[in-house]
């Protein structure tokens, strides 16, 4: 079944993938029995069966995994160095109802890449689409993965320079054809920092912005506000 299509929901014919599932690449030590398509709705899920090279050499046992296909995305965290503020958005999330947690998340920017995108213009694109600013620097963060245990998607984190509002609400973004209703806040830094003290930043990537902005904030209010 190496690399065929699974019959499911939004199944297509043998022999052809979704353009975001490619096959499993090789690796030193990895022997792939099987890479399916089970599904292909938003995203895939794909069915991989495979056997790998354990620490001591010997052969592992038999896995099957599903890995769901989302591939890159970006995270942005808004911060103005003059007014010494960041901006966050907060939107309702079906997964984190789900999973107990409050569905209205406090979140950063953030958005998947298109095919072919650079990731810096993905970046721009969803503060735009998002927060309705316009950042005119860019700091990468780093580059993480997000549930490497089932999913492929890898996030690049930037810290971007905007001129902000006052603080408090500042309005409702969002692409209408996709049914956002995105809410943008702005916050004083040491307000948002008090967010990671008291639990109250509840993403996993919204917080090692914030930990990141807390850490390299002084930096920042330097250099930013007389570039």
């Amino acid at each position: 079944m190496d690399g065929r299509w699974s019959p499911g929901y939004g199944s297509r014919p043998m022999n052809t993938r979704p353009p975001k599932a490619p096959p499993i690449p090789p690796y030193p030590g990895l022997e792939i029995r099987e890479d399916s398509i089970a599904y292909n709705g938003r995203f895939a899920m794909q069915i991989v069966r495979f056997t790998y090279e354990r620490f001591d050499g010997t052969r592992s046992g038999e896995l099957t995994w599903e890995l769901w296909r989302r591939g890159p995305a970006v995270v942005v965290l808004p911060y103005d160095p003059w007014s010494d503020s960041v901006a966050l958005i907060e939107q309702f999330r079906l997964p984190a109802h789900a999973a107990g947690f409050q569905p209205i998340m406090k979140e950063c920017v953030a958005g998947l890449c298109e095919p072919g995108e650079d990731m810096e213009a993905t970046a721009r694109r969803e503060v735009r689409e998002e927060s309705g600013l316009e950042p005119d620097l860019l700091e990468p963060i780093g580059k993480f993965m997000l549930m490497q245990g089932g999913s492929d998607e890898n996030v690049q984190l930037y810290c971007a320079r905007v001129r902000l509002p006052e603080a408090g609400e500042a309005g409702t973004y969002g692409l209408a054809d996709e049914h956002e209703d995105i809410r943008l806040t702005v916050l004083p830094a040491e307000q948002a920092f008090a967010l990671l003290d008291t639990h109250g930043m509840q993403n996993a990537t919204g917080a090692l912005a914030l930990w990141w902005l807390r850490h390299h904030r002084p930096r920042l209010r330097e250099e930013w506000t007389r570039a």
